[in-house]
């Protein structure tokens, strides 16, 4: 028997050891990151990828006029493309219309009947004041549709009558953009819309390895925006203890970045196997069963490894039951953290967007989003369909990056979104006024009048089970922001949310969509589980 106490510890404590990190958020509000230097890293992969810019021109009888109430292009090939938006020159001209498209599948006659562009897009974007909501880059646009594989295409652009207020019918500059996201990896595999996926990531020369096998980005270099070379103070990482999502492969750290426990110079002295009382382990979901059978010397050898919040000798007694329930009492409500697909797993190409990454001060929210793209795309298509986005939202919109910090898609899969750190509180363009200490999760696809598939508002919650529990949040709790601006709130106005809220909450829009609003309530109840409330 105590031959292989030494063997089960060290295995034990490999278990242990083998979790993630996470950092604490910087102390600035709005903190602009060096990256590290990246001169040994190998060069980036020559992704494909490519947008096709087409100008607009007056459509009908008043073509002649020059600047009529419809725009648009008649039916022509193009280049194939996956995905279309409109974008035009002023960023705060809003586009009072309507915008239709169809496009003809590749290779073949058919042409698609036409479908509607969400033209509301300004709710989405960087908080005014922000650098990157100031940026002269930015542009007009619609929300992007997903089309599929496509070479031909006729939109049309028609101004809502009596909404322009004696000004131009529509925005100047209005231009189609045709995306086509290219090559990638495709790691999301098909599943079916009500179970949850299985995933596994690699790390690559882009990506730096971690504990639970979940490969987060290596910083690029690149100046900040003020010309500083200052990183970003990071406090030291610290060990969250989580288990394993159901049905989810993670890579185990290899065994030469565990250490070993050394076998005792003497053998362990007998002890009885004494159990912690059920009451007394504050993390259940965490805590493995070998806990509760250890004997005294067994858990003297186990302690030095174990997290800071778990028990560190077993109890038994009332004299022993106290200390365990304070520290029951302080441990963190953290999920298990999920499975999340990199951008490297998906194919970002990271030589289009800016280099350095820009956080926040912390996560007291997520708001929950629609991509507006549609529903007409596959799981395994899903890594295109945000390689497209991504395109559409730096390239054509003129943003830094993606603008959402999370993508989940129609089978729950997770994705990176925006850089700089999946554990971290990276500033977001997705709810214009609250982007300040928020994350945005986009579920792609339209939920106005479609519901959303179960395993993605299953993955909405354990994603901010996992995320919120990092910054001590309670996903069943309210949180009060500070608006940065905005239709619904003025700037400076403090407003109570929902830890888990809508973009509709923040913002006068339909987004997520009605649907997929109703259903918020389950995820915080779902989330707040998973966090072990």
């Amino acid at each position: 028997m105590r031959a292989s106490l030494v063997p089960s510890i060290a295995v034990t404590c490999a278990a242990v050891l083998a979790l993630p990190v996470s950092s604490a958020a910087p102390a600035a509000a709005e903190v602009l990151g060096q990256p590290p230097a990246a001169s040994a890293l190998p060069p980036a992969p020559d992704l494909s990828g490519s947008t096709q810019s087409l100008p607009l021109a007056p459509l009908g009888p008043s073509s002649r006029a020059g600047g009529s109430g419809e725009q648009g292009l008649s039916r022509r090939d193009v280049k194939p493309f996956s995905l279309v938006g409109v974008v035009w020159d002023d960023p705060k001209a809003p586009l009072h219309g309507t915008v239709q498209v169809r496009t003809r599948a590749t290779g073949t006659d058919t042409w698609s009947a036409w479908q509607d562009v969400e033209t509301h897009n300004d709710e989405h974007g960087a908080d005014p004041d922000s650098a990157e909501g100031t940026s002269r880059a930015l542009r007009g646009s619609t929300a992007p549709l997903w089309v599929g594989d496509s070479d031909g295409v006729e939109i049309r652009v028609r101004a809502d009558a009596g909404r322009t207020g004696g000004a131009s019918p529509l925005p100047a500059g209005l231009r189609l953009e045709l995306v086509d996201p290219g090559e990638g990896p495709e790691t999301a595999p098909e599943t079916a819309p009500d179970t949850e996926p299985v995933l596994e990531t690699e790390p690559g020369p882009d990506t730096e390895q971690v504990a639970d096998g979940v490969a987060e980005p290596v910083a690029d270099t690149g100046p900040t925006a003020d010309g500083s070379t200052e990183p970003v103070a990071v406090a030291e990482p610290v060990a969250v203890a989580e288990a394993a999502p159901p049905r989810t492969r993670t890579a185990v750290a290899p065994a030469d970045a565990i250490p070993a426990v050394a076998a005792p110079e003497a053998p362990l002295p007998p002890a009885p196997a004494v159990a912690f009382p059920a009451t007394a382990l504050p993390l259940a979901p965490y805590a493995a069963p070998w806990l509760t059978a250890l004997s005294q010397g067994a858990a003297e050898a186990v302690a030095p490894y174990l997290p800071p919040f778990l028990p560190r000798t077993p109890a038994a007694g009332s004299e022993a039951r106290e200390p365990v329930q304070a520290q029951a009492a302080a441990a963190p409500y953290i999920g298990p953290r999920p499975a999340i697909v990199t951008r490297k797993g998906w194919g970002a190409d990271e030589s289009i967007r800016e280099k350095t990454f820009v956080y926040t001060n912390t996560i007291k929210a997520a708001f929950v989003h629609h991509s507006a793209t549609g529903n007409n795309y596959t799981c395994a298509q899903a890594p295109s369909v945000l390689r497209s986005i991504y395109r559409y939202h730096v390239l054509s919109s003129g943003w830094r990056d993606f603008g959402y910090n999370f993508a989940v898609d129609k089978c729950g899969n997770i994705y990176e979104g925006r850089a700089g750190g999946v554990d971290k509180p990276v500033l977001g363009a997705h709810t214009l006024g609250f982007n300040t200490s928020t994350m945005g999760i986009a579920v792609l696809g339209t939920f106005s009048t479609t519901a959303p598939p179960a395993a993605a508002v299953t993955a909405v919650a354990r994603l901010t089970a996992w995320k919120l529990g990092l910054h001590g949040i309670n996903p069943v709790g309210s949180v009060t922001l500070t608006s940065g601006g905005g239709n619904l709130y003025a700037k400076g106005t403090k407003v109570k949310f929902h830890a888990i809220a809508g973009h509709r909450d923040g913002f006068a829009t339909d987004c997520p969509g009605s649907l997929l609003y109703g259903k918020l309530g389950t995820a915080r109840t779902s989330a707040a589980s998973y966090q072990g409330r």
